[in-house]
């Protein structure tokens, strides 16, 4: 007998035979001892930011339905839809089964914040890189393929999907129903398209009024304060037991040391002081708005230290990503003027108001900033990361300085903003965004992170809402065509087509075709396009732009002479390489004329032009040609300028066409040293390299 992956032992020789269905017949069977193979010790993943539990997490029968059905208390299921209102805790008991899932030795946990289809795509491919050593320049493919590997594993995961705007966002991407796998996705939708077989719905409601009424006296007790059982009653009823507002207004009594029923007539005499939320994000019975209490609660933490400064951050906070906003962003240059132009006069109180037109407010510092979102987190407004965040051993993996606030939060305060504040507030969120988005976009997650806070901008200001042309007027915001970029940059092209799209239809709408914004968009629109593959296409939109900038702009603009590069560029690629040398020629003469021999144009045309010399001609001559600009790059940029480490690729390629492979491998190995410490290792450039050494 044999055992694959084992051994059998005993005293004689065994004889074992199958003689027909489910029969066995044995000469001699005496004690045989198997040993199975040792288990494989498999590295676990955290893959995305799973959310902290809130310091008086309550238990709740939610809680318990979920682990029921997940676990085996019954029939099992093994996708949990959680659906209800915004503010009713579905991200918190999903946070709360994702710790415990971690904690009983889960292999994989990934968790998504799934605001749309981009931002879920984008996590997969991150789990795929991370999980399955998938090709991170292509993210389609990485999601696929983490979906493909969530199919045969046989390790436990978790998949939660936090937030899903849309169903429609999910089509091809749930993850699949196995044995060794659970999924756990948040809603506020109820859409026919979320539950099938496989899937259920768990209903997440407001707290029942015993679990509200503990609730509250539990945040009070950690602060040695007890009420009237009746107070807390009338309290949590007037509050409609919605979860989200039981938490600021617990905040605010610890925080002001008011009792239960004085805050009661503070809620009822502030009833109206802010726009109400839409009736679909109210429990059916509430008779106040949990906006009433925000309000209180902004008055509040305004007039902490540092005065004046909470309720500006609320009003930027609000234009970005909910779950996501780096506080690097907060902190920025841009983000600091708004506060002091938006501060809240000193003892104006909530008299200000939430719309208060801007005004000279001295000077804000970084620190500033950093104590205005604790203030807000101390009032339950937001989740504000310690300024020095403890770093324990026992801390958990995904721990991250990303502020997280409400997304209904975000509406009611975005409401409350006058017309022109509103626009102030989204144009100084876009430039907060510009300060820290990096020339080279080394780490992933904080440009996934700013692409998200973009999105979540785009959206405050798109068609059909009362700011349409908030982002457009009186100029296009510069974000806009940074955040496209960053797309195509990050290998979601066909993203970035899309994007770019609209983009340059809004332009030309409110501006016309002929804007330099609408030229410019036009020209990064081609690019993208020739970059998706379809170079014949990018050369002829390429040849139709270059006539309308030379007749806007002038054959002297550096728009222009970069639309020259790419139109000679596309051309090559569709099959004219003699066209692509000769336009190349051309073009450096005027560049040196024009920006120089030391400008990033000048530098790309050489390169493209030893490029294209190099396909038609001796790849030697072509190696001197590179060699030559390497030196100038090197001298001008600097060593690890991305134009520099291109060059470097280019000159590997040429030597080991020329004939001197072992040259080219060695050149290829320190290249990629350079490109893990500059680029890091998934990005697509160093991505490339590390396949072209192995091939």
């Amino acid at each position: 007998m044999s055992a694959a992956g084992g051994s059998a032992t005993a005293g004689r020789d065994v004889e074992i035979r199958a003689e027909g269905d489910g029969s066995v017949a044995a000469q001699w069977i005496g004690t045989v001892h198997v040993h199975p193979a040792a288990r494989e010790e498999v590295p676990r993943h955290v893959v995305g930011s799973v959310p902290p539990l809130a310091g008086s997490f309550q238990d709740r029968a939610e809680r318990s339905r979920l682990r029921n059905a997940a676990t085996g208390a019954g029939t099992v299921v093994l996708c949990q839809v959680l659906t209800g209102m915004g503010g009713v805790g579905k991200t918190q008991l999903a946070a709360d089964y994702a710790h415990e899932a971690w904690n009983d030795g889960a292999d994989l946990v990934v968790w998504v914040t799934a605001s749309s289809r981009d931002a879920i795509v984008a996590i997969f491919a991150q789990a795929g890189v991370t999980v399955c050593g998938a090709d991170s320049s292509d993210p389609q493919q990485a999601a696929r393929t983490f979906l493909a590997w969530l199919h045969g594993a046989g390790r436990r995961w978790l998949v939660v999907l936090d937030d899903v705007a849309d169903p429609a966002d999910m089509s091809g991407l749930w993850p699949p129903a196995v044995p060794n796998g659970r999924t756990v996705v948040t809603t506020r939708r109820r859409d026919a398209a979320l539950i099938s077989s496989g899937r259920q719905r768990v209903e997440v409601g407001v707290f029942a009024p015993a679990e509200a009424e503990a609730y509250l006296a539990c945040v009070l007790a950690t602060d040695g304060r007890t009420e009237p059982p009746e107070e807390l009653a009338r309290l949590t009823s007037q509050l409609g037991f919605l979860p989200l507002a039981l938490s600021q207004a617990a905040a605010y009594l610890v925080d002001a040391g008011i009792g239960a029923g004085a805050y009661r007539e503070l809620l009822t005499s502030r009833a109206r002081s802010l726009t109400e939320i839409s009736p679909d994000s109210l429990p059916d019975d509430q008779t106040h708005t949990v906006a009433a209490a925000w309000e209180l609660s902004v008055d509040y933490a305004d007039r902490l230290r540092p005065e004046g400064l909470a309720r500006p951050m609320l009003q930027l906070v609000a234009f970005l990503a909910p779950n996501t906003i780096p506080m690097t962003v907060l902190t920025s240059e841009a983000a600091l003027e708004y506060l002091a132009m938006y501060r809240t006069p000193a003892g104006a109180g909530a008299g200000a108001g939430p719309g208060t037109e801007p005004g000279p407010g001295g000077r804000v510092t970084p620190q500033d900033a950093v104590g205005a979102l604790r203030a807000l987190h101390r009032l339950s407004l937001l989740t504000a990361p310690s300024p020095e965040p403890a770093r324990d051993a026992g801390d958990a993996p995904w721990a991250g300085r990303m502020v997280r606030v409400h997304q209904v939060v975000q509406r009611a305060t975005r409401d409350t903003l006058t017309p022109g504040h509103y626009a102030n507030t989204a144009w100084a969120a876009g430039y907060a965004l510009l300060d820290v988005w990096p020339e080279i976009e080394r780490d992933t997650a904080l440009a996934q992170a700013l692409r998200a806070c973009t999105t979540t901008l785009i959206a405050a200001t798109v068609e059909g809402t009362p700011h349409a042309a908030v982002l457009y007027q009186p100029e296009p915001h510069v974000v806009l065509n940074r955040f496209v970029r960053s797309l195509g940059e990050s290998g979601q092209v066909t993203y970035a087509l899309g994007h770019c799209f609209e983009i340059l239809e809004t332009i030309s709408h409110y501006h016309g075709p002929d804007h330099p914004a609408a030229l410019l968009t036009r020209q990064n629109f081609a690019r993208w396009l020739g970059r998706s593959g379809d170079a014949a296409t990018a050369a002829a939109v390429t040849a139709k732009l270059l006539t309308d900038q030379t007749r806007v702009l002038g054959p002297d603009h550096h728009h222009t002479l970069a639309t020259r590069h790419d139109l000679a560029y596309w051309r090559g690629l569709a099959g004219d390489q003699a066209g692509a040398v000769a336009a190349y020629a051309e073009l450096l003469e005027d560049q040196l004329r024009v920006l120089g021999p030391h400008h990033h144009l000048t530098f790309a045309t050489r390169s493209n032009l030893a490029y294209w010399r190099g396909l038609a001609g001796d790849p030697a001559d072509t190696s001197t040609a590179l060699a030559e600009l390497l030196a100038d790059q090197s001298r001008v940029l600097g060593p690890d300028h991305p134009d520099t480490l291109t060059t470097r690729h280019d000159l590997a390629h040429c030597l080991g066409k020329a004939g001197d492979p072992v040259k080219a491998a060695a050149m290829l190995t320190e290249l990629l040293e350079d490109q893990v410490r500059v680029l890091e290792l998934d990005h697509p450039d160093t991505v490339r390299v590390r396949r072209e050494l192995v091939l």
